[in-house]
Formats: C-alpha cells, structure tokens, sequence
C-alpha cells in the first residue's frame, strides 16, 4: 500500500514538472527584441525662401509624401529664410529652423524704457511617437506688449512768435530732433493759430522732444545781451581814428 502511494506521488509531481516546463516555453523572455520605430523618411531640400505654407509644400515636393501641420491665419505670410538641406528628416529640419530662428531683441516700453524678449519662429509637433504622419504646427514666439497709450498736450507758442520765431521754425526743429533720434512714429502736431496753441497727440515719451525744444527756445529768449562789448557804430569816429594812428 505505502509502495502504491509513492508511486503515485511521484507521478503526480512528475506531471507538475512537465506542466511548468511547458508553461515556462510559452511565456515571452523580457530579452525579446522589440521591432525598431517606424523610420522618418530622408530628403534633400532647397528652399529660396517665403511663407510657411511655401516651406511645407517643399517639404512634401522633396519627400513625395503629405505632411500634416497647421499654420494659424495671423502667421501665414511670416517670412522663413532660405533653407538647403541634405539627407534629412523633418526633425533634424524642424530643429534647425527654430534654433537658427531665436534671437533677443529690445522692446521699447509705453514709458519709454527697454526690455528684453527672446522670439523665433518653427514648426513644433504635438509629441509622442514622431512618424511620417506625425502632426506639427507653426509658431511664433514675440513679446506680448499692449498698445501704445497716446495723450494730448497743449503748448503756448506766443512768446515764441513775439520773438520773430515761426511756427515752421519750431516744428521743423522738432521733426529734425526726432528724425536724429530715428523716431520712425512722429507725434502729430497742429498749430491752431486763433489761440496760438501748438497741439500734439502722440506717446508720452515721443513729446518729451517737443518739451525739450520749447525749453531749448526759452532759454534763448532769456539770454541777456552783452552790453560791454560796443558795437562799430557806438565807437565814436575820434577814438577809431587814435585807434588806426596807433
């Protein structure tokens, strides 16, 4: 009887064995090579130059295939420089295009101080797994600033005027000042001549040359004039002729 049930134990473990062998086979090894992604296709570019849309429809003559991206309306007739490329992926072109677009620039504040921004401009893609079918998009990146606040001074030219200055000798004074300086948006002047008000719109800081011209004016007017040096006709007719005999 004990002989039996051993020979049955024995059995019985036999067939686990073999079970777990067999289970062992079919279970997949962490060491099973996984297929390689999806290779991007290589082409060659030449690009002269023009609109996003411009560059993609290149991109898609160059590699024989549709591309998927998206160009906001307020960005479609952004400008991309030339571009010429070798055996290339839409990456490698993607990454060159926005490392070679970033650049920092001064932006002129409302109060007419500077600050600094970084912009570029490319192609950016929505993530995950890149492929042929892959989507990208276009941005720009600029500084967000609000519109320029404009506001209205008043000036009074009449003690100018007294002086025998015109009202074309100030204005131009003006313009000349903020022409130097490269103003490329002039404040808007009017000369009301009931009043003798000169009237100007335009941002705080561009008027401040308007009021540096006045007070330039000013001064002048206030300048005394030198009376210890005579003039020829106040030299009596005696003392110049002693003055040529000596």
């Amino acid at each position: 009887m004990n002989r039996y049930i051993k020979m049955t134990n024995i059995t019985v473990l036999a067939v686990l064995l073999a079970t777990a062998s067999a289970l062992a086979d079919d279970k997949p090894t962490t060491n099973e090579a996984k297929p390689p992604p999806e290779a991007l296709t290589k082409f060659d570019l030449d690009f002269k130059g023009g609109t996003p849309k411009e560059l993609i429809a290149a991109v898609q003559k160059a590699t024989g295939k549709p591309l998927n991206a998206l160009i906001p309306d307020e960005y479609a007739s952004v400008t991309i420089p030339e571009l010429k490329m070798k055996n290339v992926n839409t990456i490698q072109l993607f990454t060159a295009l926005d490392q070679a677009s970033r650049k920092t620039e001064y932006v002129k504040n409302p109060d007419g101080s500077y600050s600094t921004f970084n912009t570029g401009c490319g192609f950016h893609n929505l993530g995950g797994n890149l492929t042929d079918d892959s989507v990208w998009y276009f941005y720009v990146q600029k500084p967000k600033t609000p519109p320029p606040s404009k506001i209205c001074r008043f000036y009074a030219l009449g003690p100018y005027l007294d002086l025998g200055i015109t009202i074309d000798d100030i204005t131009t004074a003006i313009k000349t000042g903020a022409k130097m300086l490269g103003e490329t948006d002039e404040p808007t002047m009017s000369f009301h001549k009931d009043t003798r008000l000169l009237i100007a719109v335009g941002e705080p800081s561009r008027l401040d040359i308007i009021d540096s011209a006045l007070r330039a004016l000013q001064q002048t007017a206030k300048a005394p004039v030198r009376q210890d040096a005579p003039t020829r006709q106040n030299v009596p007719k005696s003392k110049e002729k002693s003055g040529q005999e000596q």
